[in-house]
């Protein structure tokens, strides 16, 4: 089944309608669930995994009783955009897959309507017809074959797809993240701060597969989920979690293809796969010129998709014009040319906007790796080893994958 449902370059419309028949066979097989309603997302007390969850209880009516990794929605032959949403889902942290994790999903017609369908549960019908399950499989993968939603026809909110969750451990089910579109006019910038990056960011950034959309959406279990039950950790905190969206702020660039502007990494290369490394009030010089040389030679055998920078934060007696030659220094003597090297005054920085990438300044090192925007992994005070940058380039290499190579909504 996977070779009919993970894209291996550009796919026809054929394969997806034998993917179609073939998934509609198996859920005629299922059966249905018994209709129960959970009373957990209803159930008072400050500790509900979730805080509670409007409408999430009504995943298990109608749910089958064997549940696949890949669901097909009743939108995906109606005419509109059809949509393919694909991703995996992590246990907290963001670095183990998490199998057994059921996704419902419910959303509006491309008309904007949750419209009910004859025969249709009377509890279901604010839903609408257009819902689905996936259950995960061992290495956390899903696929939903959909339509494109459109927004409420007052264009009151984006459009957007609702996701709860059930894990097999947690008694309640929550909600994460409504499913946005990136470039949806409606997403304005007010809307987009209010999001709550619950289970990771819900902004998908499309990208096109014939004349299908196409989309990685990756959940974090737990992420910013009040009450959840999170592992003890004694690694020290510092940057955003994986999952959560990059954000923009614009460092001083001292040093490389950006030399003298404040641009934004975000912004300008977002598209690109990212590596930001943070060192803040305890520079380590030997490891930092041995972590640059390495970023630099990956940047270089990746230079079609790959941006790294060094970013300085040291805010112990900073001053501008000491950090620009002490920089440039640096970048000269180990000849980089790929690497980007910047700073800012500290990791508070307000005017920069740094702050807003919570780095600790007392660790030793923050390294995030991003994918359009979005990030996919991180290491705190992670130490030049070769066990530590294999570690790196396996995340590297993974994340170079045919989503990627697929074009841009945008570049048509």
């Amino acid at each position: 089944m996977d070779k009919m449902c993970i894209s291996k370059g550009l796919r026809k419309r054929q394969g997806y309608c034998l993917f179609l028949i073939f998934s509609w066979v198996l859920m005629s097989c299922n059966g249905q669930a018994p209709q129960k309603i959970s009373s957990t997302s209803a159930s008072k007390g400050d500790q509900v995994v979730g805080g509670g969850c409007d409408g999430c209880e009504l995943m298990y009516v109608g749910m089958p009783a064997q549940l696949q990794a890949v669901d097909t929605s009743a939108g995906w032959l109606s005419g509109g955009q059809q949509l393919h949403i694909t991703g995996k889902v992590y246990e907290y942290g963001g670095k183990e897959p998490a199998s057994d994790v059921i996704i419902y999903y419910w959303q509006t017609d491309d008309k904007g309507y949750y419209s009910p369908k004859k025969g249709m549960d009377p509890r279901a019908r604010r839903h609408g017809h257009l819902r689905g399950w996936v259950k995960t499989r061992k290495d956390g993968r899903y696929d939903i074959f959909t339509v494109r939603p459109s927004p409420y026809p007052n264009n009151s909110e984006p459009a957007h797809i609702h996701l709860s969750i059930k894990e097999p451990t947690i008694k309640d089910e929550y909600y994460v993240d409504e499913l946005v579109f990136d470039g949806d006019k409606l997403l304005t910038t007010s809307k987009r701060k209010a999001l709550k990056n619950r289970g990771g960011s819900g902004i998908l950034r499309l990208l096109l597969d014939g004349d299908i959309q196409v989309a990685e959406h990756n959940i974090i279990l737990g992420l910013n989920i009040p009450h959840y039950p999170i592992p003890k950790n004694t690694e020290i905190s510092s940057g955003l979690e994986i999952g959560e969206d990059n954000p923009s702020f614009t460092p001083f660039h001292a040093y490389g293809p950006d030399k003298g502007t404040k641009t934004c990494p975000v912004c300008k290369y977002g598209r690109y796969n990212g590596i930001i490394y943070y060192v803040g009030n305890k520079p380590d010089w030997e490891d930092i010129k041995t972590w640059l040389q390495f970023l630099e030679f990956e940047s270089e055998r990746r230079k079609a998709y790959l941006k790294a920078y060094f970013v300085y934060g040291n805010e112990k007696e900073y001053s501008r014009e000491k950090r620009e030659r002490e920089l440039e220094a640096l970048g000269k003597e180990l000849n980089l040319q790929y690497t980007a090297l910047t700073y800012v005054p500290s990791f508070t920085d307000i005017k920069s906007e740094v702050v807003g990438n919570k780095i600790n300044p007392e660790a030793e090192n923050t390294i995030v790796i991003y994918k359009n925007s979005s990030i996919i992994d991180k290491y705190v005070n992670l130490q030049p080893s070769a066990e530590n940058l294999a570690r790196i380039v396996e995340t590297l290499d993974a994340s170079q994958n045919n989503l990627f190579e697929l074009p841009s909504i945008f570049d048509h």
